[in-house]
This record gives C-alpha cells, sequence and structure tokens, in this order.
C-alpha cells in the first residue's frame, strides 16, 4: 500500500506537465484572465484525475497475471515516465503563443489535456499494481493538478522569463526517486 505522501510525490511529478503548459498560456495572456486560469486548470485536472482512475481500471484486469513481477513493471513505468519528462524538458522549447481570454479554444484545451494525463494513464496501471485506494489517488492527482496549473497560468502571466519547460526535470525526477523506492522497497521485502 502506498503512503499518502508518496501518492502526494506522484501527483507532483505528474502535475508538472500540466503546470509547464499552464505557464504557456499565462505568458500568452496580455491581461490576466480568471475564466482562462479555471478553464486551463479544471480541464487538465479533470483529465489527470480520470486518467489514473481509466489506467487502474485497466491494470487491475490484468494484474493477476503479472503480480510475481508487478515492482518491476511499476518500476520500469515510473523510470520511463520521468525520463521522458527530463527528455522533453530539453528538446522542446519555450514559447509563449498569444490568448485570448475572451475565445478559449475548448479543441486546443481538451488535445493538451489529454497530452498532459497520457502519463497518469501509465500511473493508474501501475496504481493496479501496487494495491492503491484509487479514488483517493485520483482525487489527489486532480487536486494537486488543478493547484498546479492554477498557479502555473499565473506564474506564466507574471514571470515567463524565468520558468518554462524546465520545470519538467523537477517533475520526473520526482517520479524516478519514486519508482526506485518502490522497486527497493519490494526487493528488501523479498
Amino acid at each position: 500500500m502506498l503512503s499518502t505522501l508518496t501518492v502526494l510525490g506522484i501527483a507532483v511529478g505528474l502535475a508538472m506537465d500540466a503546470f509547464a503548459v499552464s505557464i504557456s498560456y499565462g505568458c500568452g495572456l496580455r491581461t490576466f484572465s480568471l475564466k482562462v486560469m479555471l478553464w486551463v486548470a479544471a480541464a487538465f485536472a479533470v483529465f489527470q484525475g480520470g486518467m489514473t482512475l481509466l489506467g487502474f481500471l485497466a491494470g487491475s484486469a490484468f494484474s493477476g497475471y503479472i503480480e510475481a513481477f508487478d515492482h518491476f513493471v511499476a518500476f520500469g513505468l515510473l523510470v520511463f515516465i520521468g525520463g521522458k519528462m527530463i527528455r522533453e524538458a530539453f528538446s522542446s522549447e519555450d514559447r509563449c503563443e498569444l490568448i485570448d481570454p475572451e475565445a478559449i479554444d475548448l479543441r486546443r484545451l481538451l488535445l493538451l489535456s489529454v497530452a498532459t494525463s497520457i502519463d497518469a494513464l501509465a500511473v493508474g496501471l501501475s496504481f493496479a499494481l501496487l494495491e492503491v485506494r484509487i479514488l483517493r489517488a485520483s482525487l489527489i492527482i486532480a487536486l494537486v493538478t488543478l493547484v498546479f496549473s492554477m498557479t502555473g497560468v499565473k506564474a506564466g502571466h507574471v514571470l515567463h522569463r524565468f520558468f518554462g519547460r524546465k520545470v519538467e526535470i523537477l517533475g520526473g525526477l520526482i517520479l524516478i526517486a519514486i519508482g526506485i523506492r518502490i522497486l527497493v522497497s519490494h526487493l528488501q521485502a523479498a
């Protein structure tokens, strides 16, 4: 069973993608918009929490088949996701696209919400292998994403020169550290 602190750490790691994209929304606003901040944060939170739950349901369907090596699967998924986040942080350009606060592009927001929550789907799969209380974990992930996304929009608007996609490095490192912790704790218990 994962502790609340571990789930919170995973939530912070997952929220880094949404935080980085939220910064780009914020830096594209000429004038701050509470409406944009709430739309972006809500969309990212719903998808992060929902994809975690969806991944858990999919993982639960076949967890009995891989129970003997589930800790290696969880470790591999978290290290893969963390490494991907770090790689993307170094390969992506920081750019601000001008956003009209009165005409939110829902299609674009939906695509970004799905794209930033794919990692949550994989984490949900690993949660199915680790006996996690999924509703609580999904809610924590959604709430952390909500707060990070709101903060990201505001920070992007105010301090866009100091932030960017490089924040994903921290998220990637957090996920890798949690993956290592899961693997070590299972190996020590064996």
